[in-house]
């Protein structure tokens, strides 16, 4: 990022021309965007299945599962054994996939959509709005992509012996409760992922902007430079988690078992809000700070060092 106080904001396929004359249409540079966030959120998502079971539990059964983090990896494999840390990790790779390709390639597209439709100047001053309705336009799509995958998650994780993995999951509650149980948690989802997403790219831009505006990012090597990714990552992490958690806990019981015949999705959520108050929705909320902050770091490192792989490293830049 610039040092020289003066605001700089470059198109996607100005940078791109400008890095790799020639090589790289716009929705080529696009698709390598889209491929960098699919593969960094379905590695790290699906890496920390393990985590994200341990969270489910706490969040569902908190009577039971009420020793912590570690408690509950201690709970569960003493109960199910040590493979039960590994329900749910067919769909949350494929649906963190999904959700990832549309989530980063969406928020570099519609930044750009932003200078085209204000203009640069505008879209400079205006940067962290700019940020901000990039990212909640983009995890609308990416939470389309991610609901069906992640209520099959769900019941999977809370119904240990309902199916066999992904396929069996998602064929056998389309059979018995048709697509609209797919998209039960969709409401919540949204609650949950919109917030989350425009806090954990707006916290990632604002630690970048004060880090690269100390140590120019021309003068880091590439390994400082994912270094910084990390950390600001980090820091994103945490905020987008605690911003979360509420919506996350709603989500992990509307997905629990199926409404009663002819109860609505809104009648189910006012429920569940109640039953649980401000105390029960943040259950679980160490274990996800330590999942989501871990998964969220990881996720801007391994997506800045693809870009750099896949020669796509034309993204919109709003900087001083």
């Amino acid at each position: 990022m610039a040092s020289t106080g003066s605001v700089k904001l470059d198109s996607v396929v100005e940078k791109a021309k400008a890095n790799a004359p020639g090589q790289d249409s716009a929705l080529s540079l696009y698709g390598k965007f889209a491929l960098a966030g699919a593969v960094c959120c379905s590695v790290t998502h699906g890496g920390l299945t393990p985590v994200d079971v341990v969270k489910t539990r706490i969040q569902l059964d908190p009577q039971t599962y009420n020793r912590g983090m570690i408690g509950g990896f201690r709970q569960v494999i003493a109960k199910e054994g040590a493979g039960a840390l590994l329900t749910g990790a067919g769909p949350t790779f494929a649906g963190y996939f999904l959700q990832g390709a549309f989530k980063f390639g969406g928020y570099e597209f519609f930044k750009q959509q932003s200078i085209n439709t204000i203009g640069y100047e505008a879209a400079s001053n205006n940067r962290t709005l700019v940020y901000l309705a990039s990212a909640g336009c983009a995890e609308f799509f990416a939470d389309i992509a991610l609901c069906p995958l992640e209520a099959t998650r769900i019941r999977l994780v809370s119904e240990p012996t309902y199916a066999n993995g992904l396929v069996g999951g998602f064929s056998k509650m389309l059979k018995n409760e048709g697509m609209g149980a797919f998209y039960a948690g969709f409401g919540p989802m949204l609650f949950k992922q919109i917030p989350y997403t425009m806090s954990k790219f707006v916290v990632f831009e604002k630690f970048s902007e004060m880090v690269f505006g100390i140590w120019p990012k021309h003068t880091l090597s590439d390994g400082m430079q994912t270094v910084a990714n990390l950390g600001s990552g980090l820091m994103a992490g945490f905020a987008a988690a605690i911003i979360s958690q509420p919506a996350d806990t709603m989500l992990s019981k509307i997905n629990k078992t199926k409404g009663a015949p002819g109860e609505s999705t809104t009648s189910r959520l006012i429920k569940i809000a109640k039953d649980l108050g401000l105390k029960g929705s943040f259950s679980g909320i160490g274990a996800r700070l330590v999942m989501v902050g871990t998964i969220t770091a990881g996720q801007f490192a391994i997506y800045g060092d693809l870009k750099k792989a896949f020669n796509a490293t034309g993204g919109v830049e709003i900087a001083k």
